[in-house]
């Protein structure tokens, strides 16, 4: 897992932390983690939490539909 700075203080809120992709690396404004959809369920299995960028999310997303 990639290290990231802790905030100090309760004032500095989670959006003053850079976020990482796990995926790709790479410094992103946002992440996401799809864990619920349909069939798909990462919840009830064991599973190390992974955050993905906006880029990285939709190439998960088309191999986990099976999209070209």
């Amino acid at each position: 897992m990639l290290d990231e700075p802790v905030a100090e203080d309760a004032s500095q809120g989670a959006a003053e932390r850079p976020l990482r992709c796990d995926f790709c690396g790479q410094q992103a404004p946002r992440v996401r983690r799809v864990a619920l959809d349909g069939q798909y369920d990462r919840l009830q299995k064991p599973h190390d939490v992974q955050y993905a960028c906006e880029t990285c999310s939709a190439v998960k997303e088309r191999e986990r539909l099976d999209v070209p």
